[in-house]
């Protein structure tokens, strides 16, 4: 952690490798009980005033009860609301058919709550604590929440214990990736003395990951606004020059417009996840597609297995193309050897269609791409994984820049053909991080290794090379910075079995970035209809793997 700023009096610290901000030390109790007076809510108006504000507040509500209902498939179950306010959401969801509980730490605010909702809800005064109910809620929504408690990871272990198995946990929080959050930087209109910490979505992922809620989508986040109340609130929490700028706009415009409302994302998202059981140890998944790499997959495939990855399991799930050269012969020897599954393809379609079929039987917490040929070192694991172990990143790139030379292509014999293949991953390279923003030396690494979270939803369609792009772009567009890692790496020639066609990969890989870039992203819907694994892109042949495995980790 290193210091950034201050937040009025309080030091403002932000994490070197994974960007979490936090205040540190965090104000006292007294301090924040004084900002957490009546009039917090903007509430301290007129009864014409407040009613408006509640009108814009219902509204936000039905928002997220529309995702609710989006995730649940269906309206009504037992909703819990952490945070619940003077009870907007929770009233228009009695009224939907939920079965409502909320908790809130404002006596005044439950007072509110409580009229409002009679007899149809349930309101408990105090934090989440005073709650004794485990396995029991479908959903759980925090509005606003998480972001000023002391310890994230405690709170959502204790939201974790609340929700059903397979029951959905909906955070809505500002986020330092939104477009404010960039444009305002320190004069960010969430720095405030009562919010503790400040998530990007990868961050906040990675800790719902730890704690058994595994994340699903990272949203923008909606609310429905007026004009007026934006003018309150920054009246309330005062900018230089955005304050005026906003009063004096406000106060020139009719009523009517100032008061009308609108949705805005402005510097939230809304994080979806589901409670899923919390593993004892985390499993690797190595996807191994193999055509004709009869010359080279049994050391890759023997040095996979010997790879010792202390505290982690391994499955290698084998995925064969109807090979010509012998390679179908040395899978099947090691037909039902435990740790392995063997899918077996009727014909060659391409590498990203034998990864999307190893995808769609990999069941690790962590997924890892691994060719079946000797360009990459085993050994690089260890570098890889860590990142993902320690929690610190969900998202890394073995990057064959690395170093201090240039690893990419280095043909013997060949000099033209190296510069003009090394010219084209340059090309390629910076139309990627020009369209998603980022700044990649090796966005094309066979090396990929990703949490499972991080393809939830998602579905997957190119079947050669063009796949790598698509994964990229997709994983990206979820909220997921990759972080690249230096690996060892030695390219093989045409000669020697190396199957990108320069004449046709590159038109595929234009279409990729920009369909993938542009393209509709529905992460919800694809996780609804079962795409939180990704779908068999076509049935194999037949499919083998052990039949009861005591564990996942390979005998040497």
């Amino acid at each position: 952690m290193y210091y950034a700023f201050s937040v009025q009096r309080s030091r403002l610290v932000e994490c070197h490798d994974c960007g979490h901000m936090m205040l540190h030390p965090p104000p006292s109790e007294e301090a924040l009980s004084r900002i957490y007076s009546e009039d917090y809510w903007l509430l301290d108006g007129s009864d014409e005033e407040r009613q408006r504000f509640t009108e814009l507040k219902q509204a936000t509500a039905r928002l997220y009860l529309d995702l609710v209902q989006r995730c649940l498939g269906r309206n009504g179950g037992r909703l819990l609301e952490i945070g619940s306010g003077t009870g907007d959401l929770l009233a228009e969801a009695a009224e939907l058919g939920y079965d409502v509980t909320g908790v809130e730490f404002s006596e005044s605010a439950c007072g509110r709550a409580r009229e409002r909702l009679g007899d149809t809800g349930r309101i408990v005064h105090g934090d989440i604590g005073r709650l004794t109910e485990e396995n029991h809620y479908d959903v759980c929504v925090m509005a606003d929440v998480i972001e000023h408690v002391q310890d994230p990871r405690d709170f959502l272990d204790r939201v974790y214990r609340l929700i059903r198995p397979g029951g959905i946990a909906i955070i809505a929080t500002p986020s330092l990736q939104s477009w404010s959050a960039r444009l305002m930087r320190s004069q960010w209109m969430e720095f405030k003395t009562e919010h503790l910490h400040y998530f990007t979505p990868e961050t906040l992922h990675s800790l719902l990951f730890q704690t058994g809620l595994e994340p699903i989508a990272a949203l923008p986040g909606r609310k429905c606004l007026s004009l007026e109340y934006i003018a309150d609130h920054f009246e309330k929490y005062r900018i230089p020059v955005l304050s005026a700028v906003l009063r004096g706009s406000a106060s020139l415009l009719p009523s009517a417009l100032r008061r009308a409302p609108f949705n805005v994302v402005a510097s939230g998202i809304v994080s979806v996840s589901t409670k899923v059981a919390r593993p004892e140890r985390r499993k690797l998944s190595i996807i191994m597609p193999a055509y004709n790499e009869a010359a080279t997959l049994e050391p890759v495939l023997r040095s996979v297995i010997e790879k010792d990855l202390p505290g982690i399991d391994k499955e290698i799930v084998l995925v064969e193309s109807n090979s010509t050269d012998g390679t179908r012969e040395l899978v099947l020897q090691y037909q039902g050897r435990p740790g392995v599954t063997i899918v077996l393809e009727d014909k060659p379609r391409g590498k990203g269609h034998a990864v999307r079929a190893g995808l769609a039987h990999a069941t690790g917490d962590y997924i890892l791409i691994q060719d079946a040929d000797q360009e990459y070192d085993i050994d690089d694991y260890d570098v890889l994984i860590e990142p993902l172990a320690s929690g610190v990143r969900a998202f890394v790139l073995g990057s064959r820049h690395g170093g201090r030379t240039w690893k990419v292509r280095k043909f013997e014999g060949q000099p033209f053909t190296g510069l003009l293949l090394n010219f084209g991953h340059w090309l390629f390279k910076t139309a990627v991080n020009v369209a998603l923003r980022l700044s990649l030396d090796d966005p094309f690494t066979m090396y990929k290794l990703f949490r499972r979270d991080c393809i939830a939803g998602l579905t997957f369609e190119c079947n050669r090379f063009d796949f790598d792009y698509e994964l990229l772009i997709k994983i990206v567009r979820k909220g997921y910075r990759p972080v690249e890692i230096p690996v060892n790496y030695r390219s093989r020639s045409f000669s020697e079995g190396k199957k990108v066609s320069v004449a046709r990969d590159p038109w595929t890989w234009v279409r990729a970035i920009f369909k993938y870039r542009w393209s509709k992203l529905d992460v919800i819907g694809g996780w609804r209809e079962g795409a939180s694994r990704i779908p068999e892109p076509a049935k194999p042949e037949r499919t083998w793997a052990p039949r009861k495995p005591r564990r996942a980790t390979l005998p040497r």
